[in-house]
């Protein structure tokens, strides 16, 4: 294929914008009308559906509000789980969800403890998808009960979050337990090829990594009394103690597929950070411009921005190689130029089909009984990665990662007057 000329990646409509425009403005009982997706995707739910499987895995979803409510559909249309148990803090979230699903009333769990009596209800099997504060502890809990994770990103928002991650995944692996964390960018097959040529020297030896993530913000109202009423609508996204801040929460794609190029931790990161938004009450930045350091003398700049400023959705990994240059990304065109060759091919409805593929994957793993569990090691980097990166903003100077490792700091969010 002819590699000149090619456009940067963009879509106009952001996963962001998704989540906000079709599921957020229905209310507590959206779930029940997700047909959303485009006639393609019906077409392949349904095939799906259809399949004969040889069991189903019964599943439970901890988290049922906004993207938590659409993947459980997506589990469902798989045709390979069986939807056995639900919990949200919410108590009518969790029953709009399990009405949707076809869930069992007396399995339909609420509280900051539902988690627990959905871990004891009988499932193989939980997706995780509340606020990332929370996924630590209830990663642990669950590998401990013996069973299978699929994991929502960021993995956490600390260090000490990120290492409990990492010691329950190797948990997992000992007692052949699957464990997968779902990023939607590495599984697209042309993002796939790209790197495919990258990683064997199409572009020669990679001289240096751009990334970027440009997207608008969350709403951010300002706290009242309980802190239950930033857990709706993604509110947490703007606090950093719950949700790890933009920069950890969002940028993280883009910084993903960055690490998929470097192939390692960073050792060190600098940079510089603000908020912009209109009227902030979070305390999360939205604003950054960060350099990563490597160990080999890679570097990667990270920028990125989350305002409601009319510019285009746009996540994007430019690799600039010694002979050539290449790209991936969310959406858009994935390509690579070289002096001899090139490629590019369309990243479509990545933020869905990304999904689905890893659904299909993780019902795959899980029946055949393969726990290497590859996606838990970047996950972990990235985690620390963005963490790093946003502390080395934040304090407007160079910070190590051996550094950020033996600070151990760990972020505490006030839960007073929730409903244990």
């Amino acid at each position: 294929m002819n590699p000149t000329n090619l456009p940067h990646s963009s879509i106009k409509q952001s996963r962001r914008s998704f989540l906000h425009t079709n599921l957020l403005a229905l209310g507590a009982g959206a779930v029940s009308a997700l047909n959303l997706e485009p006639r393609g995707c019906v077409v392949a739910a349904e095939a799906a559906a259809t399949r004969t499987f040889p069991r189903r895995i019964k599943l439970g979803v901890v988290g049922n509000g906004g993207r938590g409510a659409w993947i459980a559909d997506l589990f469902r249309r798989h045709g390979g789980y069986e939807m056995w148990a639900v919990a949200d803090y919410f108590q009518e979230v969790a029953e709009a969800c399990g009405d949707a699903l076809g869930v069992d009333p007396a399995r339909r769990f609420s509280t900051l403890s539902g988690y627990q009596r959905l871990i004891e209800s009988g499932v193989e099997a939980v997706a995780l998808e509340t606020p990332p504060a929370f996924f630590p502890e209830h990663a642990r809990a669950a590998v401990e009960a013996g069973l299978h994770v699929y994991l929502a990103k960021p993995v956490a928002v600390d260090v000490p979050g990120s290492l409990v991650i990492e010691a329950a995944a190797k948990q997992a692996t000992a007692r052949q337990r699957c464990f997968l964390v779902d990023y939607q960018l590495p599984t697209d097959p042309h993002n796939q090829e790209v790197m495919r040529q990258v990683e064997a020297g199409a572009i020669g030896p990679v001289a240096t990594v751009n990334s970027h993530y440009y997207a608008g913000p969350f709403a951010d109202p300002a706290f009242t009394d309980s802190y239950a009423d930033r857990l709706r609508h993604l509110i947490w996204c703007n606090d950093v103690a719950m949700g790890g801040g933009y920069h950890v929460n969002a940028c993280i794609h883009a910084v993903d597929a960055a690490l998929w190029v470097a192939g390692s931790r960073p050792v060190a990161a600098m940079g510089v950070s603000r908020r912009m938004r209109f009227n902030p009450h979070g305390d999360s930045h939205d604003v950054f411009s960060i350099v990563l350091e490597f160990e080999n003398g890679l570097t990667i700049s990270h920028r990125g921005e989350h305002l409601d400023n009319q510019s285009d959705f746009s996540v994007i990994c430019q690799i600039q190689g010694q002979s050539g240059y290449a790209e991936t990304c969310y959406g858009g065109k994935a390509f690579f130029k070289g002096r001899d060759d090139g490629y590019n091919g369309q990243v479509e409805n990545l933020y869905e089909a990304g999904a689905r593929r890893n659904i299909a994957r993780f019902h795959e793993d899980v029946l055949a009984g393969r726990c290497e569990n590859p996606t838990v090691r970047r996950a972990v980097d990235g985690a620390l990665t963005t963490i790093l990166g946003r502390e080395a903003a934040l304090r407007r100077t160079r910070l190590t990662m051996l550094q950020l490792l033996q600070e151990n700091q760990r972020l505490e969010v006030d839960l007073r007057g929730l409903k244990r």
